[in-house]
């Protein structure tokens, strides 16, 4: 039990690491929501992270200690995050059509702050998705034009790169929507997600 607390409170150690790393040299990298701006990469990482260090702590100290006190928080706060885990898996898995809906509304609406002052996580986000999943757009590559009032894209949604690119013929862009685009790449990584899931579930039990 001392071990497995000592390696729940080194992992967190590792995540918040990574979260504070994150945040430092990628500022709110990955920001994609402005509904919820502070829901970014770095900030999942630093809240999880901690939330893991102190939960080992308090494992390790109540099993060092042999205090129940500490030992019945350990368990409460494993008991809730398991909780929240199966009423999330359970909640995404009967609203998932509104959610569709309603991320990709939000997601349109945060085109509108591409390219702004004080956004630099939200455009360096759409960049690196765009480029990488050789993608435009939410739905659809006319998203932009909405955007930007006019017949053009973001550089980042062109076949081959080169400066305003996005201000050429729709035929020298990526078509694919990065929604579904994005929605496809993590239904074929399903698999070892739901499989890292419940290891981390049987654990936790």
């Amino acid at each position: 039990f001392l071990c497995f607390s000592l390696f729940s409170q080194l992992g967190g150690c590792g995540i918040l690491g990574v979260g504070i790393w994150l945040a430092v040299t990628q500022g709110n990298f990955a920001t994609l929501s402005p509904t919820f701006p502070s829901l970014s990469a770095a900030n999942l990482l630093i809240v999880t992270g901690t939330f893991i260090m102190v939960i080992g702590f308090v494992g390790c100290i109540g099993a060092i200690k042999e205090n129940k006190c500490l030992l019945l928080s350990f368990f409460i706060m494993l008991l809730i995050i398991f909780l929240l885990e199966l009423i999330v898996v359970i909640l995404f898995a009967l609203y998932s059509d509104k959610i569709d809906k309603y991320a990709q509304q939000d997601l349109k609406k945060g085109l509108h702050l591409y390219g702004t002052e004080g956004n630099i996580g939200l455009t360096n986000a759409w960049s690196i998705i765009q480029t990488d999943f050789r993608c435009c757009g939410v739905s659809n590559y006319t998203d932009w034009f909405e955007v930007y009032n006019a017949t053009r894209v973001p550089d980042s949604c062109c076949l081959e790169f080169s400066d305003n690119c996005g201000l050429h013929s729709p035929g020298t862009w990526w078509k694919a929507p990065c929604y579904e685009t994005v929605k496809v790449w993590l239904q074929e990584n399903l698999l070892a997600v739901g499989i890292f899931g419940l290891c981390t579930a049987m654990v936790q039990v």
